[in-house]
């Protein structure tokens, strides 16, 4: 049996009034009957073409509800009728959604057919899976991403977040592994844009269009310009899909979330407009029963995993904001991107010294891999401490071991580097997705001294050590040649 459209309220449901209106926050009135429950949805019965859906937040008294909108409440006055639904609001889910872009309600907004009637659909609201069910794996899932899977490699089933500024390459990072990941991905992928730009949202709807993976991905956007109930809750409607095909269809889910903090934002501004006092910073007093609440439901079951990839803005490069440090307790793998990184043109800009994962382990990862990781922090970490003595003296001034540590580290930095395929069209370099293996071979080869002699640019936005060592031979063949000519007669 399925749920029937929310936009059409079964008979019997108690019918109120608007009482007040204060942007996205409407305190409506049910005099004589049964307040709706907290969390049920109510549908504006007003003159507008397009429907008002407004969820019930809290009970005022014995007759008054307060709901939050989830559509501009723009034209909306006192008196207009509200009609209960009885229920909360509920999306649409299953195969009916793959390749199709919705909003936080599940309306299509892909100028495409209308969904099937038989579509089933499910409450955005959902208790995360019990302790006993939840499953842990330490499987390694491989980005193609030099940088993070080596330092910070992902879990099949783990949550991941891309801490960073304004600028610094999030979203870039974000269609990357969307791009590289889902391709190779046997699965189903969910990307919720959460208060991000019509642009950018466009631009990844082009992007997936072009490189076929749409039909296997389910986009749920909450945009910058709709009010802050639609960005508040798009990460619930996200979640909902992925829990579908999790739970009803056992196949592996990749979520995509950008923005996370865009999410905290719009509950702040909920929290505003329903006249709470505002805590720490200005941002709202449930911060962390909200994060919570969102990231305790990304879990795994028994032969079906909820893989979490996230952006978080980081207001000002403020990495102690109470928004940042709160995301950052759920997540199993931390990744910075640093302003100081992309001003250098190191690109993706992770900073390999503040990112972690609880993944690199020797138990998970293997020796090697786990020595190689550390010998590259090593060396990285000694470069970064003598950084002030080079600007001022000179790498000259260093004692053999250390200019040697230097020399190293510096070519480590390039070789980290990574042209990426969703910026082939930007800088007309082909774009490069890199085994775990051949990252491994690269670092042991540059920390063993193979590269000592060769150019730092040959290392620069390259793929694999074979591709460096091509750029190379490359280069000393350009230079020869104008020798050859002057020694000409």
């Amino acid at each position: 049996m399925q749920d029937s459209d929310p936009l059409t309220p079964p008979p019997g449901q108690p019918c109120g009034i608007v009482r007040s209106v204060r942007g996205a926050v409407v305190d409506v009135v049910f005099d004589g009957v049964e307040l709706p429950q907290v969390n049920s949805a109510l549908l504006v019965m007003w003159d507008r073409p397009t429907p008002l859906i407004l969820e019930v937040h809290s009970h005022l008294d014995l007759t008054t509800v307060r709901a939050v909108a989830f559509q501009s409440t723009a034209g909306l006055s006192r008196g207009v009728p509200v009609r209960a639904t009885g229920a909360p609001v509920k999306v649409p889910v299953g195969e009916a959604v793959l390749g199709r872009l919705l909003d936080v309600v599940g309306n299509t907004q892909d100028n495409g057919p209308a969904l099937p009637a038989d579509t089933p659909r499910r409450s955005i609201h959902a208790n995360p899976p019990s302790l006993g069910a939840q499953t842990r794996t330490t499987e390694i899932f491989e980005t193609g991403i030099k940088v993070i899977d080596l330092l910070t490699p992902l879990a099949q089933g783990g949550k991941a977040a891309m801490f960073g500024g304004a600028g610094v390459g999030k979203t870039v990072l974000v269609m990357e592994l969307i791009r590289a990941m889902v391709e190779k991905y046997e699965g189903i992928s969910v990307f919720a844009g959460v208060g991000e730009r019509s642009r950018e949202g466009h631009d990844l709807l082009t992007e997936m269009q072009g490189s076929g993976v749409l039909e296997r991905t389910v986009l749920v956007y909450g945009q910058m310009n709709e009010p802050p109930g639609a960005r508040w809750r798009a990460p619930h409607t996200a979640l909902t899909i992925s829990e579908y095909f999790r739970d009803q269809k056992h196949r592996n889910v990749l979520l995509l979330m950008d923005n996370v903090f865009r999410f905290v934002q719009a509950g702040a501004e909920v929290s505003s407009l329903l006249g709470r006092l505002p805590s720490r910073v200005g941002y709202q007093p449930t911060l962390a029963s909200e994060v919570a609440h969102l990231q305790e439901r990304i879990a795994s079951v028994a032969g079906s995993a909820v893989t979490a990839i996230q952006a978080v803005y980081v207001p000002a490069d403020d990495f102690t904001d109470p928004a940042v440090t709160t995301i950052s307790s759920h997540m199993d793998c931390v990744i910075v991107l640093s302003r100081a990184q992309a001003a250098e043109g190191f690109y993706p800009a992770i900073d390999p010294l503040g990112s972690s994962s609880i993944l690199l382990d020797p138990l998970v990862v293997g020796d090697e891999h786990y020595r190689i990781a550390e010998a590259v922090r090593q060396a990285l970490a000694r470069f970064r401490e003598l950084t002030d003595i080079i600007s001022l003296l000179g790498v000259e001034e260093l004692g053999a071991a250390d200019r040697l540590i230097v020399k190293r580290a510096r070519r480590l930095q390039r070789f980290l580097t990574q042209p990426f395929m969703v910026t082939e069209a930007f800088t007309g370099t082909p774009g490069a997705s890199v085994a775990l293996t051949d990252t491994l071979a690269g670092c042991r080869a540059i920390l063993d001294g193979v590269t000592d002699d060769w150019s730092e640019s040959s290392l620069y936005m390259v793929g694999t050590l074979a591709d460096a060592e091509a750029k190379e031979a490359r280069a000393k063949r350009r230079a020869a040649a104008p020798e050859a000519e002057e020694a000409a007669p």
